[in-house]
């Protein structure tokens, strides 16, 4: 299987009575909470320590797209990816993603992400997410009934400006191109590996699998609570009588590595709980703008994985709630080793990435967590699943796979 390093670049400084004061840490937080400074620095200390990850033997680094929050300040993921590009040399370079629906047209995204390819000398993930009802209709003032056709028409010509050899002419609904004729084009051929986010619409299992790509359950309330949206997408495989190849799913999960159980909680229960009480602190109305979920997804009662729930958390959660309900697996090597592989063997995921920094975790913490993972878990992981071909994975990744400990499984 292959272990990535998720990264939020969240920002760290919000005040300490946020929660009380303000109703959203996403859409109309006001930037003078925002300090440049400062932010410069987790900017640096971030992007060593996904640097950091590369040289502790992760399969891959993940970056993300967000808009008008202190929860992601990466607005552009693929500007991190650059710099990741050339300062990184063994992991894959997940760009999870760009939000297709916000680009016009989206040719700027084929663009760039071939330059990522050919710059990364082939190391690219493309992501394509549809976005958050935050992101897209509030933040970008989307029409949120619009999204899934504007994303699947900006899927449709994306791949087509990466495989088709000669100028061609795209006459869409949203896009209307005299000249599609991308300069670069991807050294992967015929395209990178396609992976799609997604937090439980019903809709997005059928059209990842109508293409054969691998969907990502990105869940911050960890395996046990995201077991009912995974066994529904698997569930959707069988009924169509696809392979249940592991590495069609990627699943994200908190993760806290110390010495021991009881130093976990001191070195990052803090860190964990501004995370879920500020980060995750969302006014409801705008995680789910109507028009955003279809009618299927409503009547399924498929709840998005933040809104009401992140709120709940952040009001009632303390540490031993996080952990014994699965939000976070922390604790010793070996508790971590064991939880760990229990959620992957429940998930069945092939895909697996840790988000190892956690809310306002300092540079020399997430570090330690990072070696403490690689060091000690990682290991005892890596050998799951390898009985199945990962075929969506860049086959120019040439990270040499380290054999399981004598004794693992």
């Amino acid at each position: 299987m292959k272990t990535s390093f998720f990264h939020l670049m969240p920002y760290q400084h919000l005040p300490a009575d946020f929660e009380h004061q303000y109703r959203s840490a996403w859409v109309d937080p006001p930037n003078s909470l925002f300090d440049p400074d400062l932010c410069q620095q987790h900017y640096d200390d971030y992007i060593e320590e996904l640097q950091f990850a590369d040289q502790m033997g992760f399969d891959g680094v993940c970056v993300n797209e967000h808009h008008n929050n202190a929860y992601g300040l990466m607005p552009s993921p693929n500007i991190i990816a650059s710099v990741l590009s050339r300062t990184t040399s063994n992991s894959a370079l997940i760009v999870l993603g760009n939000s297709l629906a916000l680009y016009q047209p989206p040719l700027r995204v084929a663009e760039e992400m071939a330059m990522l390819d050919i710059m990364s000398k082939g190391r690219l993930v493309a992501g394509f997410p549809v976005g958050t009802s935050m992101d897209t209709t509030l933040s970008y003032g989307q029409t949120p009934i619009t999204l899934r056709d504007k994303h699947s028409e900006a899927h449709d010509l994306i791949m087509k400006a990466w495989t088709e050899r000669e100028p061609f002419i795209f006459n869409g609904k949203f896009n209307q191109l005299r000249y599609v004729n991308i300069w670069p084009r991807p050294l992967q051929q015929p395209h990178p590996p396609v992976w799609i986010p997604g937090s439980g619409s019903l809709e997005t299992w059928d059209w990842v699998l109508d293409r054969d790509y691998v969907y990502c359950y990105l869940s911050y309330f960890g395996y046990l609570r995201g077991l009912r949206v995974v066994n529904g997408f698997w569930d959707r495989v069988a009924q169509r009588g696809i392979d249940d190849n592991p590495h069609r799913l990627g699943f994200l999960q908190l993760v806290c590595v110390s010495e021991t159980d009881a130093s976990a909680e001191r070195e990052y229960a803090d860190h964990v709980k501004y995370f879920y009480r500020k980060m995750l602190r969302i006014h409801p109305p705008f995680a789910e703008t109507p028009g955003y979920r279809s009618i299927a997804s409503v009547r399924e009662s498929v709840r998005p994985q933040i809104g009401e729930e992140a709120q709940k958390a952040a009001q009632e959660l303390e540490w031993k709630d996080f952990i014994e309900q699965g939000h976070v697996i922390a604790g010793s090597p070996a508790t971590v080793r064991e939880q760990l592989a229990e959620a992957i063997k429940m998930l069945r995921v092939g895909h697996l990435m840790c988000l190892l920094h956690i809310g306002t975790m300092p540079k020399d913490l997430t570090l330690k967590n990072t070696q403490l993972f690689a060091d000690e878990v990682l290991p005892h992981i890596r050998d799951t699943w390898s009985d199945y071909d990962d075929r969506w994975w860049p086959e120019r990744v040439a990270r040499a796979q380290a054999p399981a400990p004598v004794g693992d499984n």
